[in-house]
């Protein structure tokens, strides 16, 4: 059991705001009075913060030249969204290779890069080296669920939980595996989405979409689109809100164009985009074997 004032405590409040994508909130954090051990994870996560609010750029400039491999491992995922995916990938790749590659933050940051990088095999060997760290495991089973690897995410998940079967990261894995081995795991994974979207500590965007995500799931399409309205108005162009707000016009039988459009201005290279176009044209090409012939 790990101790309630020790050095992993003074960072659990840190690490709920990034695990709920309350990034704002990370950035904001005070770690003035943070240990000397706990200084260098706390900045990652405040890095990582704001490379997911767009900051790419600004967190470049500013690891440029380190030679912490945490930092590295930063400046390459600052490198992958900033649209060098090639050097971002150099940059794991090497660090892996290496005795860095069995530290904690890079792994997961690493992984992070290789699996959006489209290599989510080299992102689980890396991951796989992990000692215990939970924000490991929750990658790999997002990875393995990407990978319509249920069975893999299940086992997963289900040796994580000798970890920290009561830590908000093994909640929001085990949750996911739910919404896909679906029947009572719907509204069990309901529960937890639910309980972080509307209580005003933990509410994010993310939170709100998995919220609808449980929602439709269950039927209920009136109260998923109450909570994709809740996240739209906090971010209006959260690209994930969009995709489901299309996913739910089709189920509701609405009009999915207006949806669609916005998807496409809020990222066009959003993968529900690129699914969808993928889908299209295997049907186009299925459809032309069936096509009527038209006799002279």
């Amino acid at each position: 059991m790990s101790d309630p004032f020790g050095a992993e405590a003074e960072l659990i409040n840190i690490e709920s705001h990034f695990y709920q994508g309350q990034y704002q909130e990370v950035i904001d954090f005070d770690t003035t009075s943070f240990s000397a051990e706990n200084a260098l994870p706390a900045r990652v996560l405040q890095l990582r913060a704001r490379i997911a609010l767009g900051q790419a750029e600004d967190v470049l400039a500013e690891v440029a030249g380190e030679k912490k491999p945490e930092l590295e491992a930063v400046g390459a995922l600052a490198q992958l969204k900033a649209g060098d995916a090639e050097s971002a990938v150099e940059t794991i790749e090497q660090l892996a290779a290496t005795d860095a590659g069995e530290i904690g933050i890079v792994q997961v940051v690493g992984g992070t890069v290789l699996a959006a990088a489209g290599k989510a095999d080299e992102a689980l060997a890396l991951l796989q080296r992990h000692q215990g760290n939970l924000e490991a495991v929750a990658l790999i089973v997002h990875i393995y669920l990407a990978q319509n690897r249920t069975e893999s995410a299940v086992k997963e998940v289900a040796s994580a939980r000798r970890l920290a079967q009561d830590s908000l990261l093994f909640n929001l894995a085990e949750s996911w595996v739910g919404l896909r081995l679906g029947g009572d795991k719907y509204q069990q994974a309901f529960y937890v989405f639910e309980e972080l979207a509307q209580a005003p500590a933990t509410s994010s965007v993310r939170s709100l979409v998995s919220q609808a995500v449980a929602e439709i799931h269950l039927g209920r399409t009136e109260e998923a689109q109450a909570a994709l309205d809740q996240a739209l108005k906090k971010e209006p162009g959260f690209a994930d809100a969009i995709a489901n707000q299309l996913v739910w016009s089709v189920i509701t039988g609405q009009d999915s164009a207006e949806h669609k459009a916005a998807l496409e201005q809020a990222d066009p290279n959003h993968p529900f985009l690129t699914d969808l176009a993928e889908k299209s044209d295997l049907f186009d090409k299925a459809a032309t074997k069936y096509k009527a012939k038209v006799s002279a």
